[in-house]
């Protein structure tokens, strides 16, 4: 008998433009279409955005099943222009891996 009691998470509940906020586009870079082969998808999220947000809000605006979600924060790069120093800004990713079965297409828009 084990000492541990397992507690059931409550399910994130999002209203329809909090998921649109939550989302906001899709990553189409060579990484990202070969990790398509695999049933992943790469969003841009903000950076307060939690992985049980971004699977909510990917179920709720594409219809499909969420296995895993990881999610990436991203430095800005320092960059130089015109011998001027700037920043690029911080970003998180969020690679959504989809139940069998389930397909997003990034290309057509929500």
């Amino acid at each position: 008998m084990s000492r541990f009691r397992v507690i059931p998470r409550a399910e994130t509940v999002l209203s329809r433009q909090e998921m649109y906020d939550l989302i906001r586009s899709p990553l189409i870079t060579e990484k990202a279409t070969a990790a398509s082969e695999h049933n992943q998808v790469i969003f841009r999220v903000p950076l307060t955005a939690t992985k049980r947000e971004v699977k909510a809000a990917v179920e709720g605006l594409f219809d499909v099943k969420v296995e895993a979600v990881n999610t990436i924060r991203v430095e800005g790069k320092t960059k130089r222009f015109r011998n001027q120093l700037g920043r690029r800004s911080d970003y998180k990713k969020a690679i959504v891996t989809l139940a069998e079965g389930s397909r997003v297409d990034v290309t057509t828009g929500i």
